[in-house]
C-alpha cells in the first residue's frame, strides 16, 4: 500500500505532498488480455507481509497457487472444445513454473505457454496494459487499507473491460510504432 511516484503537475511554489504508512501488504493482480479482441480477464491475489506464517508457505509458493487457479480460471473462458490452442505470453517469473502450475496445464492442455527471453518486458503487450492501470489506479495515492488498493484496481479494471478499443490501442501502439519507424526509415 505503499504509493507508487509520478512526476505530477502542480501549484508552482507548492511541493506536493504524498504520504506514506508502514504497511506491506500487497495486492498481486494476474491478467490475461486477448490479442485478437482485446478482452481483459483478471484475478487478485492478497499477501499480508506475514502471510508466510499464517500459511506456512513461501511467496514463490503462493504466488504458484494462485497462477495455477488463474490459469485454470483462462482455460474456463476460451474452453479447448471450441479454442484448439490458447497461447500465453509469459516471462520468467519463478511462479510461472512449478508443480501447481504443471498440473493446472495437464488440466487444460489447449493452454500453450511462449516464453519471453529474460529481461525484455517491452516484448510483452501487457507490460503496456500494467504501465497505464498503474498510472490510473494507483500512482500518487496513499490508500488507507488493501480493501481500498483493490478497489481502485477492480474499478480500473472493469473500466478497461469495457473499453475495449483503449485496451486494443494499447497493445497494438508498439506495433503502430515500429511500423511507423519502418516507413519513415524506408522513405
Amino acid at each position: 500500500m505503499v504509493p507508487t511516484l509520478q512526476a505530477a503537475l502542480g501549484v508552482k511554489g507548492h511541493r506536493p505532498v504524498v504520504g506514506t504508512r508502514d504497511n506491506k501488504d500487497l495486492l498481486y493482480v494476474f491478467a490475461v488480455v486477448n490479442l485478437a479482441s482485446a478482452a481483459l480477464h483478471a484475478n487478485t491475489l492478497e499477501s499480508a507481509k506475514d502471510a508466510k506464517k499464517k500459511t506456512g508457505k513461501s511467496k514463490t509458493r503462493r504466488m504458484q497457487e494462485a497462477f495455477a487457479a488463474h490459469l485454470r480460471h483462462v482455460g474456463k473462458l476460451y474452453p479447448g472444445a471450441r479454442h484448439k490452442e490458447v497461447v500465453l505470453l509469459i516471462d520468467n517469473a519463478p511462479w510461472h513454473r512449478g508443480g501447481p502450475i504443471d498440473a493446472a496445464l495437464a488440466d487444460n492442455p489447449h493452454l500453450k505457454f511462449k516464453r519471453l527471453p529474460s529481461y525484455s518486458p517491452q516484448l510483452n503487450p501487457i507490460e503496456r496494459f500494467w504501465k497505464v492501470l498503474r498510472r490510473r489506479a494507483t500512482h500518487n495515492r496513499l490508500f488507507d487499507a488493501l480493501t481500498d488498493l483493490k478497489g481502485s484496481i477492480r474499478a480500473n479494471l472493469s473500466y478497461f473491460q469495457t473499453m475495449r478499443g483503449r485496451v486494443k490501442t494499447l497493445l497494438l501502439s508498439r506495433r503502430k510504432q515500429k511500423a511507423n519507424q519502418t516507413v519513415s526509415a524506408s522513405v
